[in-house]
């Protein structure tokens, strides 16, 4: 496994190194996004990590030079800073498959907790697949995006989706990501209809810090109201429910209705948000013939078991297909336990919810 990575900070590079031979791994340093590219060019390695804080070129326009150039897997340096969460997931539409978040300074002084993460994530990043076309796509609408081109999305106005949302939720769309996550929500997210019948949960492996920004951005760019959960929140038709990072998300029920809640995470529970603890407690207050699960790209198999058992119980489910998947490491476990009615491709996931919804609702 040869590593690149791009970051200014020499002890920052120097504590990374170490951390990669113990792993076995070969790194390469460049001290500037300059510098880095140059490398690339002349040397062909497996995934590039790059730090978003550079002085001169910075890490989005390094990252973006290296998807036109000589595209590869990228994971983005990120400090913990909301400045850090929009620039990540700026970088994330650019094309990065991943991200580490840090906290301020230097490395070494959380190197203890980042150490399996950036593991894990090199890992994962080196068998991740670049996908062209979506990457293109994404792009070009951020560039769109960024020069006011592309107008909001019309939706319904809030006080007429509330008196929609007085009737009783029929049912529940819950949905499971880890990396390349955020690229595929985007896609499947934004292609909802505004009418959609059904509220949507969605555990994204997120730190706490980055999923408000998330849910703003995604809010933008569909139809849907999008919003975090960061308290409890009655659950209404339309609306797409984002759990908070480095916590769980978990459907109750009260008085009012049934309600989207965050609740601290539990260690048997590995991934947070734990897709597999948001779909055994929608289990727990739903027929299961009244919920579909989604799972798509992301290391590792949080939420398979739960999914797989959601389709025995009478529930319906789609795994994302190895095809668009930067990582077919969750959907693939959901095929290989017979928990999937359909697989398909990114693109068309929405279109097949809509198509159930539609279905649904004229039985």
């Amino acid at each position: 496994m040869n590593v690149l990575f791009i970051e200014d900070d020499r002890m920052n590079r120097r504590v990374v190194r170490d951390m990669l031979d113990v792993a076995g791994a070969q790194m390469e340093e460049a001290e500037s996004a300059e510098i880095g590219l140059e490398r690339i060019e002349a040397e062909d390695f497996d995934m590039i990590l790059v730090d978003l804080r550079m002085p001169g070129m910075d890490g989005l326009s390094c990252l973006s030079q290296i998807m036109i150039q000589a595209p590869r897997p990228v994971v983005m340096i990120s400090s913990l800073t909301a400045e850090g969460a929009d620039a990540t997931l700026e970088a994330i539409e650019l094309g990065a498959v991943d991200f580490i978040a840090k906290p301020a300074g230097t490395v070494s002084l959380e190197i203890d907790r980042l150490r399996p993460v950036l593991i894990e994530k090199i890992r994962g990043a080196v068998h991740a697949k670049i996908r062209p076309t979506l990457r293109l796509k994404e792009r070009i609408r951020h560039q769109f995006r960024g020069a006011g081109v592309v107008p909001k999305p019309a939706r319904l106005d809030r006080s007429e989706a509330r008196r929609a949302a007085t009737h009783a939720v029929p049912g529940l769309i819950l949905v499971g990501t880890s990396t390349g996550g955020p690229a595929a929500l985007d896609v499947v997210l934004s292609q909802l209809p505004k009418q959609l019948r059904w509220p949507v949960m969605v555990a994204q492996h997120m730190p706490a810090n980055f999923t408000g920004a998330f849910a703003r951005r995604l809010d933008r760019n569909c139809e849907l109201e999008v919003v975090e959960v960061g308290r409890p929140m009655l659950l209404h038709p339309g609306t797409i429910y984002i759990g908070r990072g480095d916590a769980d998300v978990v459907v109750s029920s009260r008085a009012a209705g049934m309600h989207a809640m965050p609740v601290p995470a539990r260690r048997d529970y590995p991934w947070h948000p734990s897709v597999e603890r948001m779909v055994r407690s929608a289990l727990e207050h739903y027929d299961a013939t009244r919920l579909i699960g989604v799972l798509m790209t992301g290391m590792g198999n949080d939420g398979a078991a739960a999914m797989t058992e959601l389709r025995q119980r009478g529930g319906r489910t789609i795994a994302e297909a190895e095809s668009t998947s930067v990582v077919w490491g969750m959907p693939g476990e959901l095929v290989k336990n017979g928990g999937a009615d359909l697989v398909r491709p990114v693109d068309e996931i929405a279109a097949s919810l809509a198509e159930w919804l539609e279905a649904d609702a004229v039985h």
